[in-house]
């Protein structure tokens, strides 16, 4: 590794020591900062308008580009989108994003590399001061940018592109096996919960058109339990106080969506006063996402396989108790998952802004069981075993990946401040 020996101070609080050849200028100097003019009333022409800004994000970002040029978010989701190699069809670009080009003495590639490090630290710096809930104009164009000779630029943004393409392929190898185990764990579920443990049960296919043990009987879910509701007559004030003496816990959507278990310690708060008559949960519930902004999680069901004093639902779930001895909650809630059933529940979800599941849908619903108790019991066993062992090789992988990634970003950093010598 290689270090410039003579470097100068500088003014910039997250810039503190710089080599002493470069200059340290602002962007509007050696660039033209300016917005697009599609306003937030153009949502139907995003395919017009690739560049079209929305919740932080912005959409086809591949597919258009122009040489050199960093395309940036102005609003809520302040960061560098994308630095473009080719130049491929006319565009405009939301109002709502910054477009540098024309420069002068920088290399746009390395400027890509030097804002996607470094914007933040001064956004960040504004917004800890005043209101400021966005990059304004003013703020973007007099940005602190590190300008090095342009060979060294031109240099420096050659040996980041080798290095983080090369991060990059490793980090996608190991996204593409987490993908690979998380298929792996849904087909696991989806074979037991269907034909069960015995490979010489005689199976028969079903109602639902597909194959179950020819044992195994048929049961609407109201037969074996039933719904109750989440908090009522809440308001937005009401949910997450700080030192409310009358807060009690609740479990958000983000707990059902995520998990197959609840955690206990995803939790949130809602001031429950004494003789409110609400529903509290209790270890064996099983948890229904009753309304989602997309059919993926419309119906997702989970399970709380522990007791939670003074814990309540959130709202938009409808909690179900079982009431049958004969039907263990671990094992509906595995069943509830499997791709087989989340088919049938999904279709049953209606609307367009946001998909809805009426509470008749879940009573109705139809599933097949095991009549042996112990039988569900052995495959809850089995499918615990096998998920908690796909999980933990899951999460040792997302591990190497966030390590991966904050090299990578390190990496950047060093770099573009001067604090790694590139060029001799």
């Amino acid at each position: 590794m290689k270090y410039h020996k003579e470097l100068i101070r500088t003014d910039v609080e997250w810039l503190p020591e710089i080599p002493n050849h470069w200059q340290l200028k602002r962007l509007k100097d050696d660039c033209l900062v300016e917005t697009g003019s599609r306003n937030t009333e153009d949502k139907q022409n995003e395919g017009e308008y690739p560049f079209f800004v929305r919740s932080q994000t912005m959409e086809f970002i591949d597919t258009y580009s122009f040489d050199g040029e960093a395309i940036l978010t102005a609003g809520d989701g302040v960061g560098v989108a994308k630095v473009f190699h080719h130049y491929i069809g006319k565009f405009e670009t939301h109002q709502r994003v910054y477009r540098i080009s024309k420069f002068k003495n920088i290399y746009g590639r390395f400027l890509f590399y030097y804002l996607q490090e470094n914007l933040y630290k001064e956004v960040l710096k504004f917004n800890a001061k005043s209101t400021v809930d966005s990059l304004r104009m003013p703020m973007f164009q007099r940005f602190p940018v590190l300008v090095p000779p342009l060979h060294e630029q031109t240099a420096i943004a050659q040996y980041l592109d080798t290095k983080t393409q090369a991060i990059d392929k490793k980090v996608n190898l190991l996204e593409k096996k987490i993908g690979y185990y998380k298929e792996l764990r849904k087909s696991i579920i989806n074979e037991t919960v269907t034909k069960g443990l015995d490979k010489s049960a005689v199976l028969q296919e079903n109602d639902l058109g597909f194959e179950t043990p020819s044992a195994w009987s048929k049961k609407r879910l109201k037969d074996v339990g039933f719904l109750y509701s989440g908090l009522s007559g809440k308001s937005g004030d009401d949910f997450n106080q700080d030192d409310n003496p009358n807060n009690k816990g609740f479990i958000p959507f983000t707990n059902i969506a995520n998990n197959t278990y609840l955690k206990k310690d995803h939790l949130g708060t809602v001031v429950v006063f004494e003789g409110e008559k609400q529903n509290k949960v209790k270890e064996g519930d099983i948890f229904f996402l009753m309304s989602s902004e997309g059919y993926e999680d419309i119906g997702k069901s989970a399970v709380l396989a522990e007791n939670i004093a003074d814990t309540y639902l959130n709202s938009f779930c409808k909690g179900f108790r079982i009431k049958q001895k004969h039907c263990n909650p671990y094992f509906l809630n595995y069943l509830l998952l499997s791709d087989y059933y989340r088919q049938i529940l999904i279709i049953e979800g209606k609307g367009f802004t946001r998909i809805n599941l009426k509470m008749e849908k879940i009573n109705d619903f139809e599933v097949y069981l095991p009549k042996n108790l112990s039988e569900q019991s052995d495959i809850v066993t089995y499918l615990d075993h096998k998920t908690q062992t796909i999980n933990k090789i899951i999460g040792n992988i997302q591990n190497q990946i966030t390590t991966l990634k904050e090299l990578r970003k390190t990496l950047i950093n060093d770099v573009v401040t001067g604090k790694i010598k590139v060029v001799e």
